[in-house]
């Protein structure tokens, strides 16, 4: 992914967006001034539009170098059953790299003359290349290069594979990262990146302990999509965000003997699950100000469905966009997710208690 500086833009903004999750939507233009060793944006084609992200360096030079140790000390073959080149350029554009050889246009042509017509390259020389910068370049080129390392079309072993991804889990998760399964491909597990949520969001560890609970593959696999999707496709997060919730709803309907109407709008279904469960007044308040407090509080669930619900309109999967539709930032749907998942706890252990009771 090549950096370029950014023209004016208009990227999306949340008015008192943490008070009510997206009462209202607004755009401002906003004007990117990018130095050159400071912040800098990429644009990339995604879906018929471009998204704009900070570039990262939040995975520090130690992570990086445990990794590139150990991979050294295991002698992993890096390159799996690709070449060095084919390999290389499942993460970089060697053809937009420059030369550091006058006889040649570019880097491409630099590896296949010193790693395959001469061989006189050292073996690892591609931890200490400055034109790949792997040791301190982009967080997001770093994840690539071990997601591809891990890739069914570089390496065929399954052993090595989950030896291989247990090994940088244990490095990443220092710095708030990890490699999880995002699709399979002939069968075997292609990995994607993710920031590490559990300890950023709470309410997704219990979400994954309900799921559990119920013994519901589907509703594990739509946290699961959740989580990958955060960083990488927060509209697919967002989306999701919102059919967890609807999944949890009509679970814990039908467990209390209710069918649910498939026509029902997320904000009516959250409300009929609360008047199941007997959450009007709500049970636990001593005094008329705390069931008063306690009421609203739980009223506001409605509300902050609805606010999900809206925002998955506007932003996330499920309704076609138009071209020039600007992303939304992956914070915005950590929002949605943390909050989609306090809500399905929340209604999920109310329903154990109204079982129990």
């Amino acid at each position: 992914m090549r950096t370029k500086e950014s023209p004016n833009l208009s990227i999306p903004s949340f008015r008192d967006f943490g008070a009510n999750l997206g009462d209202s939507l607004c755009s401002r233009r906003m004007l990117l001034h990018l130095p050159l060793l400071s912040r800098t944006f990429q644009i990339s084609r995604l879906r018929n539009s471009f998204r704009v992200s900070v570039i990262e360096h939040n995975i520090s030079e130690v992570t990086r170098r445990n990794i590139i140790d150990n991979l050294r000390v295991g002698g992993t073959n890096l390159y799996g059953r690709l070449s060095e080149i084919e390999f290389l350029s499942r993460v970089f554009d060697l053809t937009k790299l420059p030369s550091h050889d006058g006889r040649f246009h570019h880097m491409e042509d630099d590896i296949r003359q010193h790693t395959v017509n001469n061989s006189d390259w050292e073996n690892e020389w591609i931890w200490s290349d400055g034109r790949l910068n792997l040791l301190h370049g982009p967080d997001d080129i770093f994840l690539r290069f071990l997601c591809e390392l891990v890739h069914p079309v570089v390496r065929t072993d399954n052993e090595q594979v989950d030896k291989l991804v247990d090994m940088l889990n244990i490095y990443l998760k220092e710095d708030g990262w990890e490699l999880t399964e995002r699709m399979r491909l002939s069968g075997r597990p292609v990995f994607a990146a993710h920031r590490r949520l559990d300890g950023m969001t709470p309410a997704l560890g219990a979400a994954k302990v309900m799921a559990d609970s119920l013994s519901s593959d589907y509703i594990s696999q739509q946290i699961t999509r959740m989580e990958v999707a955060v960083e990488n496709d927060p509209e697919l997060a967002i989306g999701t965000a919102k059919e967890l919730i609807e999944s949890v709803c009509k679970t814990i309907l039908k467990e209390e003997g209710i069918q649910p109407d498939s026509k029902t709008d997320l904000p009516a279904l959250v409300s009929q699950t609360i008047d199941i469960l007997g959450l009007f007044p709500p049970a636990g308040a001593t005094t008329k100000m705390e069931g008063e407090s306690l009421r609203i509080a739980v009223k506001a669930l409605v509300t902050l469905t609805h606010r999900i619900a809206e925002v998955r309109n506007a932003y996330g999967t499920g309704h076609g966009k138009e071209a020039d539709t600007t992303p939304i930032e992956p914070r915005y749907a950590r929002l949605c997710v943390g909050a989609a998942a306090t809500i399905v706890v929340f209604l999920f252990e109310s329903h154990l208690h109204h079982k129990s009771s």
